[in-house]
């Protein structure tokens, strides 16, 4: 067994003391941890996967999942920075730990630039230039008025010529006779 291999042999069962119970961290595979990390209603998952020759060479970072789409491209480029500097300080030890907890601590600094409203511009010239690209747009329902319906029902319980259906006030002979207290004949 090479040393590349013991080591991340060792660090699997590390990982997996440390954070057992811990709902933000996951592991997908064998060589591929997430961790999620929130400050208040923020919140992104780093993906760290482990290649052959971990931990002599760096892990590969990824945060293009479908989790992160809501994050701006600035906020990726600068969780990718502080994760690599500090991946390259650990070269040669198992890093994974070390650099889950080194992004715990940045957490709110590097969230603090994931402006909400920029989130909003980014998805909203996403649709204005979807809806370029779309000729067609769904039709409005017409709205009937109040008014409007009160005519179109007064219309259907009247019948075609305003008048009201033959036979719209007759009484039920058995229902009625039914109610009548029976008088016996003399």
């Amino acid at each position: 067994m090479s040393d590349d291999a013991e080591q991340q042999a060792e660090e699997i069962e590390v990982l997996k003391s440390i954070y057992e119970g811990d709902d933000n961290f996951k592991q997908l595979d064998a060589k591929t941890y997430q961790y999620k990390y929130a400050d208040g209603d923020k919140s992104f998952i780093l993906e760290i996967s482990w290649g052959p020759t971990y931990p002599t060479e760096k892990p590969t970072f990824n945060l293009d999942i479908f989790y992160n789409q809501h994050l701006l491209q600035a906020v990726k480029e600068k969780i990718l920075s502080v994760v690599t500097d500090e991946a390259e300080q650990w070269l040669g030890c198992a890093m994974t730990y070390t650099l889950f907890e080194a992004l715990k601590e940045k957490v709110s600094e590097i969230l603090a630039e994931q402006t909400e409203e920029a989130v909003v511009v980014a998805k909203v010239d996403k649709i204005v230039i979807d809806d370029q690209n779309e000729s067609k747009k769904p039709e409005k329902k017409e709205q009937l008025t109040k008014a409007q319906k009160r005519r179109a029902w007064d219309k259907a319980e009247l019948g075609r010529g305003g008048e009201k259906p033959r036979g719209w006030d007759w009484v039920d002979i058995v229902k009625h006779l039914s109610q009548v207290p029976h008088q016996p004949a003399s």
